[in-house]
């Protein structure tokens, strides 16, 4: 019977304490929503890089787009407060065990033992559901920025405009894939971080408060000391450890953008590997990626110096916090003042306190990576932005002609090249545009495409357009999928894929056409431009655009290629840009560049 009644009162007592813990986390929770919102209302208020977290967070997390992210990080930091609460009760059971070990007392032992397996149950069950909430909100929040930063960097064709503004977005590919990915991961960490950290410095400071004792300082005695050195000592230490750690932002910074320039550059051998191969040019390629690799040799040291340092001094400080407790309270364990449960939950309290104090110096690290991340973050949209603002020239739709008015292009470095060009194509025309190089003439076609910054002026032309280069591009995939680009292959059948590559003279490859390869590798570039020639048979645009397309070809092809263009696409107005002379006899209208603002047009059906 007595047994029964002790079971009984047991479990009354940890219903109770559920209870209690239950309305601790409830009204801390509250709280706590309270004072971190209106903390990151200061940050992006009043700092500089709150601003940046909020460029990437705010839309996420606004509840006019959806109000599930916010009701997960809820969750999350109510799994926060859990661990906080179970750590409180492992606290007190921590006196509680070894008073009775002290005292010889069995039976209490055997309690705190089931008190134990209680506490370590839920412990597990809360990292495990806490791990899983905190996974799902990472990987939502990474699909849809990296959504937001994809769309961004595709739009307006930013991808291509970035290349020619003053600040050149490097690395595009780290960015949006890596970058990102640091961004959330750590925002997160660093938040639930926080909330941990000060939830439990209160938590904790009100138990050592209770366990701490006065003690006599220069004959003086002063109630709670233990609690006043413990802030004294992390303050101080925190301030030395910042000082220590703050170059690291910058040599985390620099490090990732020379890790990203030294795989770029083996990418680019790799991509280049035929050219360098003709050129013999491995001793110069070698000789550069030497010098990249040395120089991020020498960035690794300069952080590997200063983290010995920072780190240094937080394992010296983290080592003397552990004896710092016991030497204050050991005279009053001795006196018989404290029971040696006391005395351990003091050690286990002091630890946990000073842990929590010390989250914001030991993370300095984490914060300088963090901080590094946010800069290249809002770099990329800063040149994506800048990219979008620079032209002043205007596109605009024109069913069947294309239309010059009063266009001025210049190049990045502010040198006129074509200066108020005032120009009508009627639908069907074939326009040559010719002149030396450099004076402008891809460049124009860039403009027409919508693609170059540095122009101003109007600009009329029908929007169903392709464009053939002098080294056509090539999807990854089957020839069906490069014959089809930039549409899908259902979109074409396929008995008209075989005809075109037939009268491009590439029959040879409709046994292939399933074929994954890289095609770029297999074809000659004298083929890739047929299979270009066939792409926009194909498509049939209202406007081609062919920059030195038939460039590696013979005579004899190039003849074949404008005949077809031709007889197949009639009403398809063809604009070329070439040096060869032999261009001219396709052409009724010619544009000569001729360098400095200054052209020259003539329509031979005028002549």
């Amino acid at each position: 019977m007595t047994a029964l009644f002790k079971f009984y009162r047991l479990i009354m007592d940890y219903a109770q304490e559920a209870i209690n813990s239950l309305l601790w986390i409830v009204k801390t929770l509250a709280m706590t929503a309270v004072v971190f919102s209106f903390g990151i209302f200061l940050l992006v208020r009043f700092t500089h890089w709150g601003k940046q977290f909020w460029q990437f967070a705010g839309g996420y997390l606004s509840p006019r787009r959806s109000i599930k992210p916010l009701l997960f990080f809820l969750l999350i930091v109510a799994m926060t407060l859990v661990s906080v609460r179970i750590s409180l009760v492992h606290s007190e059971w921590y006196n509680n065990m070894y008073t009775s070990l002290q005292e010889f007392n069995e039976p209490v032992f055997w309690d705190q033992m089931v008190l134990f397996c209680v506490i370590a149950t839920s412990s597990v069950i809360a990292a495990l559901l806490s791990y899983y909430l905190e996974q799902r909100f990472s990987i939502d929040w990474i699909e849809w920025l990296n959504g937001q930063l994809v769309d961004k960097w595709m739009g307006d064709r930013a991808y291509y405009k970035t290349q020619y503004v003053s600040a050149n977005l490097d690395n595009p590919d780290q960015r949006i894939q890596q970058d990102v990915q640091s961004y959330v991961r750590t925002t997160l960490s660093l938040s639930t971080g926080v909330i941990d950290a000060v939830t439990s410095m209160i938590s904790y400071t009100i138990l050592l408060w209770g366990l701490a004792g006065p003690m006599m300082v220069f004959g003086t005695e002063i109630p709670r000391i233990m609690v006043f050195l413990v802030f004294a000592y992390v303050i101080i230490t925190t301030a030395i450890a910042f000082h220590l750690g703050r170059p690291l932002i910058m040599l985390n910074f620099v490090n990732e953008r020379l890790n990203a320039n030294y795989r770029y550059s083996l990418i680019r051998i790799k991509e280049y590997a035929e050219s360098v191969a003709f050129y013999a040019g491995e001793k110069v390629e070698r000789s550069q990626l030497y010098k990249q690799f040395s120089a991020v040799i020498n960035n690794m040291w300069d952080i590997v110096y200063r983290t010995l340092k920072f780190s240094g001094f937080n394992l010296v400080v983290s080592q003397v916090s552990v004896v710092f407790p016991l030497l204050i309270q050991v005279g009053r364990y001795f006196e018989k003042q404290i029971k040696l449960g006391d005395l351990m939950q003091t050690l286990q309290v002091f630890g946990k306190l000073h842990s929590n104090l010390s989250f914001f110096r030991n993370s300095y690290d984490g914060f300088a990576g963090y901080k590094a991340t946010l800069d290249r973050l809002t770099g990329f949209g800063y040149a994506i932005d800048m990219a979008n603002r620079q032209s002043t020239s205007y596109l605009h739709e024109h069913e069947t002609d294309v239309i010059f008015k009063d266009l001025s292009i210049s190049n990045p470095f502010g040198k006129t090249l074509i200066e108020n060009l005032n120009l009508t194509l009627p639908q069907g025309s074939t326009l040559l545009i010719q002149g030396n190089s450099g004076v402008g003439k891809t460049t124009l076609l860039r403009t027409v495409a919508g693609l170059w910054a540095y122009s101003e002026g109007d600009v009329y032309c029908p929007t169903h357009q392709l464009f053939l280069s002098q080294k056509p591009y090539l999807p990854q995939g089957s020839l069906l999928t490069a014959l089809a680009y930039p549409n899908e292959e259902k979109t074409f059948n396929r008995d008209e894929m075989i005809e075109v590559l037939k009268r491009v003279s590439l029959g040879h490859l409709q046994d292939r056409l399933e074929q994954e390869q890289d095609w770029t590798r297999i074809l000659s570039l004298g083929e890739q431009q047929r299979l270009a020639f066939a792409r926009l048979l194909l498509h049939k645009p209202k406007v081609a655009f062919l920059d030195e397309a038939t460039a590696s070809m013979d005579e004899g092809l190039e003849d074949t290629m404008y005949r077809l263009l031709k007889e197949r696409l009639p009403y398809t107005t063809v604009i070329s840009v070439g040096h060869r002379s032999t261009l001219q006899a396709f052409h009724q209208q010619q544009l000569m560049i001729l360098g400095n603002g200054k052209w020259q047009f003539t329509d031979r059906n005028l002549v």
